[in-house]
């Protein structure tokens, strides 16, 4: 029996004929009645029901391990024995708990959860109704396997969710083909996020009933001190969902490759079908030992070759409008929600500095990202240099100093072999309302920059290490997302475009040489001193100077850049403010 998902064939609203627990047609959760059965198992099952309220079909899935417990009168659930009811309880809480989780979700390719409730001995939610079919069934439909344009559409959806929620530290653990729905639109959905399976098989040892062979990761059979579960795990199970898209089959158990491996590379069952590049990559990810697969989401992206939006620095011209309004956050943490934060909200403001015309630092209260969506990985136009057929004598014109030119002198020059790539939580902000937030990726290990030309492409400030924030190592494959805790940047205006450039360097950098200008707890970069240096040395005066932890003054100056534009635009004026009228 698969298992229980919200959408289907199945969910036709057909009368129940799987089971004596599940709940008949009419039953009613108030406002909700059940009109039919959409899918069993093991541990749930999941009904097609009418929001007489709302007037939608929405899908409720309810708590119910049959290993457990039954259903004994009515509605209620009772346990088939009492020496279960620990194992019960903790399984209810992991339902209720993997409900809050997927509730703060709001992600194309995440099953989103409208409410949950405890009732009857057990616990429901409340899901959107799906309609579409699982890519097992769609694969097992094709009449070829798919090509690698088709998984790689897929796979972004896809890649996008696994790091939203790997952010927050939460992990699927049980991916699959069959926990995979394709919508008629195409669009893939995260199916079975199996909380309530794993926190029960902790309990039970039944791990056969939880994981899937030739899906499920060494790790996931049991948890030993050098095996820990993470991004890693999910990485694998998607990996083989591709093995099984490409050659109709799951991999070989991972268990059964530990001593033997018998496993035959897709670089060479299905080589020519695929690129080289993609092949090796799914091997790679299907690694049995967790530390030869990719590390986290960015990086799997980057070697299987899926390129995310691009968001390119310009060398054009733009408007001359003053820099953005930076918010320094010292406050400290402060529980998670969606909602921005005002400028000015929730505490008294504790410095204000006035940069050039506009721009000024404040400190306020702090809110946390949510999930952020890829939309930049770093690449570069080369700019249009425009001949000329003047004959001599020429007259050579000095060239006019440009901060903008620097920022992409320093891109130009990077490591193309070290990937860095930034996340934005968003492109465009509002003014007052919005904060510019992103996240720093790097292949190489390193220590990470962050540098941002204001709107009037006249401030040019070092944002990231500063005086709340020095900790800018990053690892292989890490992430850091900025801000962190404590500190924050809103826009603060006027419209316009505020260019930024994030660098890893394989060695700190000292930026005293500079000139840098405190500003709060950030730094400004004097112009002109830049201006007298700019052209005249080996690179641009705003990379600082590498600093050699042995001492020498040889060391290796590489790095990495990813150039991004964030875009701050007039918040809409509420009728209130404008005094109704429209």
């Amino acid at each position: 029996m698969p298992p229980a998902r919200p959408a289907g064939k199945t969910g036709s609203g057909e009368p129940p004929t799987e089971g004596e627990d599940v709940l008949p047609i009419g039953t009613r959760f108030g406002e909700l009645e059940i009109l039919g059965l959409i899918g069993q198992g093991g541990f749930g099952i999941v009904y097609l029901c009418d929001d007489h309220a709302l007037g939608r079909r929405v899908a409720v899935k309810e708590y119910m391990p049959s290993s457990l417990a039954q259903r004994t009168n009515s509605s209620q659930v009772s346990l088939k024995s009492a020496r279960f009811a620990e194992t019960f309880e903790a399984g209810r809480r992991s339902f209720v708990n993997e409900a809050r989780l997927l509730a703060q979700f709001d992600h194309p390719a995440l099953v989103k959860v409208y409410r949950f409730w405890e009732a009857n001995g057990t616990a429901y939610m409340v899901m959107p109704y799906y309609d579409g079919q699982t890519l097992k069934q769609a694969c097992q439909e094709m009449p070829a396997p798919p090509d690698e344009a088709y998984l790689k559409r897929l796979l972004g959806p896809l890649l996008d969710a696994l790091e939203a929620m790997h952010r927050e530290q939460i992990f699927h653990r049980d991916i699959a083909p069959d926990n995979i729905l394709l919508l008629k639109s195409g669009r893939p959905l995260l199916l079975d996020f199996g909380a309530a399976r794993h926190v029960i098989s902790d309990m039970t040892q039944a791990l056969t009933v939880i994981l899937k062979p030739g899906y499920a990761p060494i790790e996931q059979y049991a948890e030993v001190a050098h095996m820990k579960q993470g991004a890693w795990t999910d990485i694998y199970a998607l990996a083989a969902v591709l093995y099984f898209a490409i050659t109709g089959k799951p991999p070989v158990p991972s268990v059964g490759r530990v001593r033997s491996d018998p496993y035959v590379p897709l670089a060479e069952l299905a080589a020519g079908r695929y690129s080289d590049q993609f092949l090796r990559a799914i091997d790679g990810a299907l690694a049995v030992e967790p530390e030869n697969r990719p590390q986290s989401i960015a990086e799997f992206r980057q070697v299987l070759g899926i390129n995310v939006e691009l968001v390119t620095l310009s060398a054009t011209e733009i408007p001359h409008r003053p820099a953005p309004q930076v918010v320094a956050d010292t406050t400290g943490p402060t529980p998670k929600r969606k909602a921005t934060t005002p400028i000015i909200a929730g505490g008294a403001i504790a410095l204000v500095v006035t940069l050039g015309a506009a721009a000024y630092f404040l400190l306020a209260t702090k809110t946390e990202p949510t999930a952020l969506p890829i939309v930049q990985q770093d690449a570069q136009p080369q700019q249009d240099v425009p001949k000329t057929l003047v004959t001599p004598p020429v007259v050579k014109a000095e060239r006019t100093f440009q901060p903008i030119d620097e920022l992409d002198a320093i891109f130009q020059k990077r490591d193309r072999e070290h990937n860095v790539s930034v996340q934005l939580a968003q492109a465009k902000v509002r003014i007052g309302r919005e904060r510019l937030r992103f996240r720093v990726s790097s292949s190489k290990p390193g220590y990470a920059y962050v540098m941002m030309l204001g709107t009037d492409r006249e401030h040019f400030y070092l944002l990231f290490p500063n005086d709340i924030d020095r900790k800018n190592q990053i690892v292989a494959g890490g992430e850091i997302d900025l801000p962190r805790p404590g500190w924050a940047m809103v826009a603060g205006g006027p419209p316009g475009t505020n260019h930024l450039i994030a660098i890893v360097t394989e060695n700190p950098r000292d930026f005293a040489e500079a000139g840098l200008v405190k500003v709060g707890p950030f730094a400004a970069f004097p112009l002109e001193q830049g201006k007298g240096k700019a052209g005249t040395e080996a690179q641009s005066p705003f990379l600082g100077q590498v600093v050699c932890s042995d001492g020498s003054s040889n060391c290796s100056s590489a790095y990495g850049a990813a150039v991004f534009t964030i875009e701050e635009v007039e918040a809409p004026r509420s009728t209130a403010a404008s005094g109704g009228r429209k």
